[in-house]
């Protein structure tokens, strides 16, 4: 995922470097009307994160995605919708490696393109449905391919290769530890890559899948092996999404910015609430009468945060906070639903369910409104019975240890809330 950026010291030595993503499978295997590159995670498009995965590294010059002629619009509304750069849609043939050829000659080939793109040294293929691709592992089989012309990811097998006889009967099997599974990202020299599909026969570019294999096949060019990690799988079946959806979900879940007033009861409630969260996610905290709560701000939308809670009194009207117009006005929901949950404080002498149908419809119909900008807005009520308000009143250990129960339940709504980013919850307001 995208949650950090590349590292200038992790960058190939190679200029420039592009790289081609095929998608323009039909998604048989998942089932549905929708081709898997199409499905929506987090109400995002899967072939996008992909996408952002390899623009987000600044030494990827271009960005090739061969889609089948029926989606080339589709395609092209997700680039301009997510504001993807250094991307050219292209229409794919009827089978992978003819796609992949098609995306190839953009480079090369003036009788396909208008306009040709600068021709890299090293051109990245990589499948449109592996979404969490590295830098890492993607500047090691560039830098491999670099140096042997071809390179590739490879993971153990988890299952042992058998080979059935016309009977049905097993024939023999393949001896696990000996081989391994061919994943993406490859990296080939251009000139290596592009030749080969050159030569290669009808019969290669109707029924082969290993790029690879054309490589070592028409060039002689013997590929380099690399390890790879465990996150280059492939979503290929409908379970696949949910992982993958799953795997979002976990990552936009690592990091939360508490808001405060300087009221002095929301103040104390957000140092505790900061210390139950904190043991469960990196947690920043904010105080709204700071003076650097702009700036502060900025610096946490560009380290990428999607979780916000605010605390405030009661009495304070959704649209006092100026955090909604600032999420509004970054790119940072654009990419990912940002959970941003209302805290109400009610401290009083009396617990009384206080807020109004007024403001709980207020509620409502702001989260509405938002959602479409991608936010999703919860509302929560904390209330805590003193003797006096907080600035009068000696809290006893008692009192206190009643306030930190409390907090803890709602700081445990409030994982919940993060970690299931439940679209359908919002507007609602949950009671600690």
């Amino acid at each position: 995922m995208e949650l950090s950026s590349g590292s200038p010291s992790a960058r190939p030595a190679v200029a420039p470097v592009a790289a081609v993503l095929p998608a323009g499978g039909s998604g048989e295997r998942l089932g549905g009307a929708t081709p898997k590159q199409f499905c929506a995670l987090q109400g995002r498009p899967l072939v996008s994160y992909t996408v952002r995965a390899m623009e987000r590294i600044g030494w990827i010059s271009n960005i090739i995605v061969v889609v089948s002629p029926e989606n080339i619009e589709t395609m092209k509304s997700i680039v301009e919708k997510y504001d993807h750069k250094r991307v050219t849609v292209v229409k794919g043939g009827i089978t992978r490696h003819r796609s992949i050829f098609n995306g190839l000659k953009v480079f090369a080939d003036n009788e396909f393109s208008n306009h040709l793109l600068q021709k890299p040294e090293v051109v990245i293929i990589h499948d449109a449905v592996r979404p969490f691709v590295e830098e890492d592992i993607l500047s090691k089989v560039v830098m491999a391919a670099k140096e042997h012309g071809a390179a590739g990811a490879i993971r153990p097998l988890v299952s042992t290769v058998i080979a059935s006889a016309a009977d049905g009967c097993l024939d023999h099997s393949l001896e696990r530890a000996r081989y391994r599974a061919s994943e993406m990202p490859q990296a080939f020299l251009f000139d290596t890559i592009y030749e080969a599909y050159r030569q290669c026969t009808d019969y290669d570019l109707d029924y082969g899948t290993e790029c690879l294999h054309l490589a070592l096949k028409y060039c002689k060019t013997n590929a380099k092996l690399v390890e790879g990690t465990a996150d280059l799988w492939k979503v290929t079946y409908k379970r696949d999404l949910y992982a993958a959806e799953s795997i979002i979900k976990d990552n936009l879940s690592q990091q939360v910015c508490v808001v405060t007033s300087a009221e002095e009861a929301v103040a104390q409630v957000g140092f505790l609430l900061h210390e139950s969260l904190k043991s469960q996610i990196k947690v920043e905290a904010i105080s709204i009468s700071s003076s650097k709560n702009d700036s502060h701000l900025q610096n946490i939308f560009s380290g990428q945060c999607y979780n916000f809670v605010c605390l405030n009194d009661k009495k304070y009207a959704i649209q006092d906070f100026q955090l909604v117009d600032m999420l509004e006005k970054s790119n940072i929901p654009l990419l990912y639903p940002v959970v941003l949950i209302l805290v109400y404080l009610d401290v009083s002498e009396n617990i009384s369910f206080s807020i109004g149908m007024e403001e709980l419809t207020r509620i409502k119909k702001f989260s509405r409104e938002v959602k479409n900008k991608n936010i999703l807005v919860y509302g929560l009520l904390i209330q805590y019975k003193v003797c006096n308000y907080f600035s009068t009143c000696k809290v006893s250990s008692f009192d206190h240890l009643l306030l930190q129960d409390t907090v803890n339940s709602a700081a445990a709504l409030i994982m919940a809330l993060i970690k299931d980013r439940n679209p359908e919850l919002i507007g609602q307001l949950l009671v600690a």
